[in-house]
């Protein structure tokens, strides 16, 4: 088979001018289902995102980029980066939209993280674990996730990603959690000091200076986390009965905002509740980035013209606002919020919740459904980060503020 896409003089490290790119799409349209079964041991191995890229890289250097030439970019700022995460994504999309190859990984991504559980049997006997960004406390059979990225307002960053992923797993793994709570702390910047703040969505100080990586951010936040809250864990096969997942009910405390990746993730929960000042906002035009899987999931919340008028016209929606209870469960009292939040996860707290849960998931988002967005969106998502008008945007924020993140409202 030939894998060269490259001059003689490139060969053993990724081409990526527009005609080895153009190439290389086209070959893995017609032969990823068996590169990626040669990488997983005919699909008998699961392996997450970052490592199968790893073995890509060191198997075929003609198709995938190798831990050399991307260390080489390790610490630069995104706009002086060749743009190597772009065939990465070329990577992704053709397996996730190989049928067989797609679900593999997505199986793969649902798997509970090592980390996870190394630090299962101290959770379980205390109830609690102090992740970093990331804090969880279980507390009558409810795990509080609570997000302690105070200093620029819960915005996300490699670690928020790292952190929550643990967290989830964490609680759906713990036999004596029967829900999960996600909420902000309260902040310590000066702008919203002692006030909780739910997300502030992408953390434009990291993609200005490079540190938003592709694979282990983007691609890992919805393949990661953010699927396990929707979908629930991968058990394995001895344990998978009577279904292959363990999932539990979630509820989301929404105080003072929720912005880009924050308002993509309340779409996933089974019940939200906002402060009565709260609100949702999903400025995707104005970053410049497909706001992850927000643009399939909007659309069955407000109908495609509210979700296009969120996305591309960025508006923002009031938690008092009439279009607002089809986001919001609950609009309550700032000061109500600690005792609806606990109401609304013992209520939900039952198997017939779980159950019924599932099949909703089922009917609303099947795993078809799932796989084809993601596809389009590795290579899509892969392109805007690299894109003249997603730097300069960034890097104009980031020159004025000098500050992780950018809010206004």
């Amino acid at each position: 088979m030939n894998l060269s896409f490259a001059a003689p003089e490139t060969i053993g490290k990724v081409d990526t001018t527009p005609q080895a790119r153009l190439a290389r799409q086209r070959f893995l349209r017609e032969h990823v289902g068996e590169l990626y079964g040669e990488l997983t041991e005919g699909r008998t191995r699961h392996l997450r995102i970052e490592e199968l890229l790893r073995r890509a890289g060191v198997a075929f250097p003609d198709l995938v980029p190798g831990q050399e030439q991307l260390a080489a970019e390790e610490g630069l700022r995104q706009a002086d980066k060749q743009g190597l995460e772009i065939d990465q994504g070329i990577f992704l999309q053709a397996v996730l939209a190989h049928p067989e190859s797609g679900r593999h990984l997505i199986d793969a991504m649902l798997r509970p993280t090592e980390r996870a559980l190394s630090l299962l049997p101290e959770f379980s006997r205390t109830g609690e674990a102090d992740l970093g960004v990331v804090r969880i406390e279980r507390r009558d059979g409810v795990a509080h996730l609570t997000i302690h990225n105070e200093h620029c307002l819960n915005a996300e960053t490699r670690a928020h990603v790292e952190d929550m992923e643990t967290a989830v797993d964490l609680a759906l793994l713990d036999p004596e959690t029967t829900a999960g709570v996600v909420r902000g702390a309260p902040m310590t910047h000066p702008r919203y000091l002692g006030r909780r703040v739910f997300s502030a969505g992408i953390n434009l100080t990291e993609l200005h200076e490079g540190g938003i990586g592709y694979v282990d951010f983007l691609m890992r936040r919805e393949l990661g986390y953010i699927s396990k809250l929707y979908r629930g864990l991968l058990l394995d096969e001895e344990e998978a009965w009577p279904q292959r997942t363990l999932e539990k009910p979630w509820v989301a405390a929404v105080d003072s905002f929720a912005i880009g990746g924050g308002a993509q993730l309340l779409l996933v929960f089974d019940h939200v509740i906002a402060a009565a000042d709260s609100w949702f906002s999903l400025p995707a035009a104005d970053e410049g980035i497909v706001p992850g899987l927000g643009n399939l999931r909007l659309v069955r919340f407000l109908g495609a013209r509210g979700a296009r008028q969120v996305i591309l016209s960025g508006r923002k929606i009031w938690a008092n606002e009439p279009d607002a209870r089809a986001l919001f469960d609950e609009v309550v009292d700032p000061k109500a919020m600690d005792a609806a939040v606990e109401a609304a996860a013992h209520r939900l707290a039952n198997s017939a919740v779980v159950a019924n849960r599932h099949m909703l998931h089922h009917a609303e988002e099947p795993v078809e459904t799932f796989r084809h967005y993601l596809s389009e969106f590795a290579f899509q998502q892969a392109l805007r980060i690299y894109s003249q008008d997603v730097i300069a945007k960034v890097g104009r924020s980031w020159t004025r503020d000098r500050r992780p993140v950018e809010v206004t409202g």
